[in-house]
């Protein structure tokens, strides 16, 4: 009897702690607006990522394909802005500008990103400034993957690879 009572009592102990455990990430509204906008003033670590992995080869079933059509130019003084295409991944879609002047590209910045969950949101006030400072220091599409970030850095690197082409950088 005395094991019995024990076990109900562990039990109903080990459902409550499970039930008030939470999952959520706690963004706030500040930071998610700074991320869809590609503002990296806001985030706290804008070049001390860590990253792992390699650019070559793709996860199987992680994009859905790029949309044609979205690459645009526009100049302002000596730079140009050049918008990639947008790439449709797994959590939602991808899009990356670039600044070139001089023929070097000079900023990187995200247009669309996706941001559906707090945990989205999180993810990417990460990686995109550390995505963001290896375009412009690579000069090229050929960066690493952000670990934890896979499928968002996979988006960014082809959308960065479609404005590098359509702004005729090599």
């Amino acid at each position: 009897m005395r094991r019995i009572v024990v076990a109900i009592a562990s039990t109903v102990a080990g459902l409550v702690l499970l039930f008030s455990y939470r999952t959520s990430t706690g963004v706030t509204e500040a930071s998610a607006a700074a991320v869809s906008t590609g503002d990296s003033a806001t985030t706290s670590d804008s070049g001390s990522g860590s990253t792992a992995g390699t650019t070559s080869g793709t996860t199987s079933g992680t994009t859905s394909g790029t949309t044609s059509g979205t690459t645009s130019g526009t100049t302002s003084g000596e730079s140009t802005a050049t918008t990639g295409s947008a790439v449709n991944t797994k959590w939602g879609v991808v899009q990356v500008r670039i600044t070139v002047a001089a023929g070097r590209i000079v900023s990187a910045e995200t247009v669309q990103l996706p941001d559906h969950n707090p945990r989205d949101i999180e993810i990417n006030r990460v990686a995109v400034p550390v995505l963001n400072s290896e375009t412009v220091a690579s000069q090229s599409a050929k960066i690493d993957v952000v670990s934890g970030a896979t499928v968002t850095s996979d988006g960014y690197i082809r959308s960065l690879q479609s404005a590098i082409d359509a702004a005729h950088l090599s």
